[in-house]
């Protein structure tokens, strides 16, 4: 995980864990759905960020479609490996302006955000089976 994404997984790891599965998945939803927004708007102004942005919708997408959680299609990956998977996510979402040489473009700081974004969600969701349980949901 990026430092950025690390040191907001890290704050966000104190706080109450306010996210249910059900909440998680519509945000998963939400920012893949974002991705696949600005690889449209962003396709004639910058092909690089436009098919970062499409490969990170489709790993999104993907993540939530194979997730054990509601709103999943085909439980594949459970809710708590999908933890680590947003925290591998984070760090390849943030990282794509580096790999695809447009780090110093306007564009990389939709990637930046989106980045934190997933670790901040992935630091206030409940994982845990015992919170899940208070709430009812496991």
């Amino acid at each position: 995980m990026g430092l950025v994404e690390t040191g907001v997984k890290a704050i966000s790891g104190q706080m109450p864990k306010m996210i249910t599965p059900r909440v998680h998945a519509v945000i998963d939803y939400a920012i893949a759905g974002s991705f696949f927004i600005a690889g449209a708007i962003l396709w004639r102004r910058n092909r690089k960020a436009a098919v970062a942005s499409l490969a990170c919708g489709v790993a999104g997408i993907a993540t939530a479609a194979l997730t054990d959680y509601p709103g999943g299609l085909k439980p594949v990956i459970s809710f708590s490996t999908h933890e680590r998977v947003d925290g591998g996510l984070a760090s390849v979402v943030g990282a794509m302006p580096i790999a695809l040489n447009f780090a110093n473009e306007p564009e990389a700081k939709l990637f930046r955000a989106q980045g934190i974004a997933i670790a901040a969600v992935a630091g206030l969701t409940a994982f845990e089976d015992r919170t899940l349980r208070s709430w009812g949901v496991a």
